[in-house]
């Protein structure tokens, strides 16, 4: 599976960014899609994630009320809206695939199998 992610750019403090990442290939029968982020030195962070159909959604508590994921099936295609944006959400922001539809692990970077080249995401204060 191959993704290609888009959106990514600069923006003042409170302002708000939608970052869109499209799946080519096989995708299989149910998947995850999952959002990471990562700034220069530190490790990859979870950000946020989605199951199988939208059944559930997961942010992490930096970002809980601010962003909003979201998928599109027919499409194979996730996005991720991001409101009031502050300097600490300055990173690449990766997205992921995850082949298993659930929740199992849907925080950990390691269960996802292909990854997007990353987008970078600048907040000006």
């Amino acid at each position: 599976v191959q993704l290609q992610a888009s959106g990514g750019g600069l923006v003042q403090a409170g302002g708000s960014l939608r970052l869109s990442c499209a799946a080519s290939g096989r995708t299989g029968s149910s998947y995850s899609w999952g959002w990471f982020r990562q700034t220069p030195g530190k490790e990859r962070t979870f950000v946020a994630a989605i199951t199988w159909r939208g059944s559930s959604t997961y942010y992490s508590d930096s970002v809980e009320g601010r962003f909003t994921i979201s998928r599109d099936d027919a499409k194979n295609t996730v996005s991720l809206q991001m409101n009031s944006l502050n300097a600490e959400d300055t990173a690449v922001y990766y997205c992921a695939w995850n082949p298993s539809g659930t929740a199992l692990g849907i925080r950990d970077p390691a269960r996802y199998r292909s990854w997007g080249q990353g987008t970078q995401v600048t907040v000006s204060s």
